[in-house]
């Protein structure tokens, strides 16, 4: 009886190394629709932390702004209104200027190696800049770039008189500069705003274009690989704090170079499989440019390169040395751009 009371003693006494760790649900904001590729992406990236934690880590993925607005989804993060957003860092210009070197033309060619050059360069630099949140990883779109309503964008003074929606700040400093206006919305307003005439062309990659509606208000489609976005994947700290080290370490596994190119990969697919869609639309005109047209847009996009490095400077870092280690990690994974 003596041995048995000390055997359940003992076992109470050594239980709690080996408990279950509490559960963790997420709550997982994006703000495209659930069509698109992203949520996949995110419920696939929601059910490898949930393996890795031993099913201790939950989660449900919010589109479509159902908990806010896509300008808001950094703040959400920090605030704790969501676990887990998708940011598009542009969406506030002079916020994350040094993030925004993966958004200079002619600089990132493919989503996967884009991804991973981005994200592994970025990880030194996201502790100084995104210090209210977690940061997971980085990703890019395929490149991609003018659709128009209104008439064809050859050259950049073609530019000049015309109303555009850019990507992200970088995109809209480029228009300011060619002597055109930008008017600023999210992803989801797009369609509306060029259908009503506030804005004759959009920035916008292309498999995304035909998701969102878009190439029934857009006639001309330049194919050129003008530019990319970069995005972020973001966690609210406290949350993140509160986990166990095991629920921690299925986090930072899933929180990783090789996840961004993942999810850049597959959503890079989906983008260049819109390009022949578009194509198939008798109302569009798609066309490339000549190498003396790329010439002089990479000429038109050359001060941009120093705008960003006036933002990274005020931001405290090197502009000169972190963009030739970004040039570097892009090179690595073989999507430097030539």
């Amino acid at each position: 009886m003596r041995k048995a009371c000390l055997a359940l003693l003992l076992a109470a006494s050594v239980s709690p190394a080996f408990a279950q760790d509490k559960t963790v649900d997420l709550k997982v904001s994006h703000w495209v629709p659930a069509s698109h590729p992203l949520q996949k992406s995110l419920e696939d990236w929601v059910a490898a932390v949930n393996k890795d934690s031993g099913g201790t880590i939950t989660g449900k993925v919010f589109p479509a702004q159902q908990l806010g607005k896509a300008f808001d989804h950094y703040d959400m993060a920090r605030d704790g209104i969501a676990d887990v957003t998708y940011v598009n860092p542009g969406y506030q210009p002079g916020r994350f200027p040094i993030i925004g070197a993966g958004e200079l033309p002619f600089l990132i060619s493919d989503a996967k190696g884009g991804s991973e050059g981005l994200d592994a360069w970025y990880r030194k630099y996201a502790e100084k800049e995104m210090k209210d949140v977690k940061y997971c990883l980085a990703f890019v779109h395929s490149p991609s770039s003018f659709h128009s309503r209104t008439k064809k964008i050859v050259m950049p003074e073609d530019v000049k008189g015309m109303k555009i929606r850019p990507a992200h700040a970088t995109m809209a400093n480029f228009v300011t500069s060619l002597g055109g206006t930008n008017v600023q919305s999210s992803a989801p307003e797009v369609r509306d705003i060029i259908e009503r005439g506030v804005a004759d062309a959009v920035t916008f990659p292309w498999g995304s274009l035909v998701l969102f509606g878009i190439d029934k208000v857009t006639k001309y489609d330049m194919d050129a690989p003008l530019y990319t976005t970069t995005f972020v994947f973001v966690i609210n700290k406290d949350k993140y704090n509160a986990m166990s080290d095991k629920q921690k370490a299925a986090i930072d596994k899933n929180c990783s170079t090789e996840m961004a190119g993942v999810v850049g990969e597959y959503w890079g697919k989906f983008e260049d499989g819109g390009i022949d869609k578009v194509k198939a639309e008798s109302d569009h005109e798609v066309y490339k440019l000549t190498p003396d047209q790329t010439a002089a847009w990479k000429k038109a996009a050359e001060p941009l390169v120093k705008t960003w490095g006036e933002g990274a400077k005020k931001a405290g870092i090197d502009p000169d040395a972190a963009l030739s280690e970004l040039k570097a990690s892009l090179k690595k994974y073989n999507a430097l751009a030539e």
